[in-house]
């Protein structure tokens, strides 16, 4: 099974469910990957330094990718780990592609503000435990 998390920038909250997501999954059949929709954003220092903290992961391990075509297709699930992404970019004449989706509506932090960041980190933990548990099931 392949997973792809999708975020606006693929600096923060995707890279903390690809992250996270693998700290913690025991399934070797399960493959994740993480991406963004525009380019030209990575985490910053607080980002960083909380995901590490918090949650005990390396999201500056490298620097931010978009999303390909041929990833959405070879996708077996797509989390879009944002509110800032339409649903209708998943909308082409595709309707195994919109099967596939499922958005986490989590805001993003660009203020460098800690509380938030933390909140936003928490949640997607909480998003991507409900997840691996669903597929271990």
């Amino acid at each position: 099974m392949k997973i792809l998390f999708i975020c606006k920038y693929n600096a923060f909250r995707s890279r903390i469910a690809e992250e996270y997501f693998n700290k913690i999954n025991r399934n070797p059949k399960i493959k994740t990957i993480s991406r963004g929709l525009i380019m030209g954003g990575n985490s910053d220092k607080e980002q960083r330094e909380i995901s590490r903290k918090l949650l005990g992961i390396n999201i500056a391990k490298r620097n931010s990718l978009p999303v390909k075509k041929s990833e959405l297709k070879e996708a077996d699930l797509i989390i879009v780990a944002a509110d800032d992404v339409p649903r209708i970019i998943f909308n082409y004449n595709n309707n195994i592609l919109q099967r596939k989706v499922r958005i986490w509506k989590i805001k993003d932090e660009q203020k460098r503000n800690k509380e938030n960041i933390k909140k936003i980190a928490l949640l997607i933990k909480n998003k991507v435990d409900e997840l691996n548990r669903e597929l271990e099931r």
